[in-house]
């Protein structure tokens, strides 16, 4: 396997389990535990032991259930965001609806994986996690494609070339990278906003690192969510 090669001359990634059913976090357990380079250093069952373990243990990447008594899974990310925490949230969950995707995206997850994946799948995100690299489940991200266009095409029409109409860009932003951004929030690949935008892909991809650094984000869909919240 890759990722064994990949760790062999790395510290373990450290993770934390959250999730209300004891029987899950022990069936994570088995599947992620001396996997790939990969130690579990603790387990929680509701959100304020989520809280108060990563504190403590401060690992490298929490797999996170959304519904928990109390403190739900999205609340518990994003006061782990608020507060700062170093590690990055992988949401693995039972529940799909496109609220719960946009949510926790905006809480600051990573990653967004149903508990259908396949083992395989979730020592992905997890090691993708900590290179700030997204994993979905394929549903899930066809499904968050759509929302971003389908919301972006109640709004005004994208530009074609800088400065020719559309909402202002955040003042981060030069127009162009304005305009990059909101081609990628309706789901276009950087090969498709290179043709639209007639630049090189070499430049779309120096926009799109641009606007990942300049927005705070870790992946496409939040960025387009984040362009979509300007864009209102």
């Amino acid at each position: 396997m890759d990722l064994m090669t990949e760790t062999q001359a790395t510290e373990p990634i450290r993770v934390l389990i959250v999730d209300d059913e004891s029987l899950m976090r022990a069936g994570l357990r088995l599947m992620v535990d001396d996997t790939a380079g990969i130690t579990v250093v603790g387990e929680a069952a509701d959100g304020p032991t989520a809280l108060s373990q990563a504190r403590v243990l401060d690992p490298d990447v929490v797999l996170m259930d959304i519904r928990m008594p109390g403190m739900s899974g999205i609340e518990t990310t994003a006061e782990l965001t608020r507060t700062g925490a170093r590690a990055r949230v992988v949401v693995l969950t039972a529940f799909d609806a496109d609220g719960f995707l946009v949510e926790a995206l905006r809480a600051g997850a990573v990653s967004f994986l149903l508990k259908e994946s396949a083992p395989e799948a979730v020592i992905e995100a997890i090691h993708g996690a900590v290179r700030g690299r997204a994993r979905f489940s394929p549903s899930v991200l066809d499904r968050l494609v759509r929302i971003a266009s389908t919301e972006a095409s109640g709004r005004a029409a994208v530009p074609t070339q800088a400065g020719s109409g559309g909402s202002a860009p955040p003042a981060a932003l030069t127009p162009r990278e304005w305009d990059v951004g909101r081609l990628v929030a309706q789901g276009l690949t950087n090969a498709e906003i290179s043709d639209a935008l007639v630049l090189s892909l070499p430049t779309v991809k120096t926009h799109v690192s641009h606007l990942f650094d300049k927005l705070l984000v870790t992946n496409r869909v939040q960025l387009a969510i984040r362009i979509l919240e300007h864009d209102g």
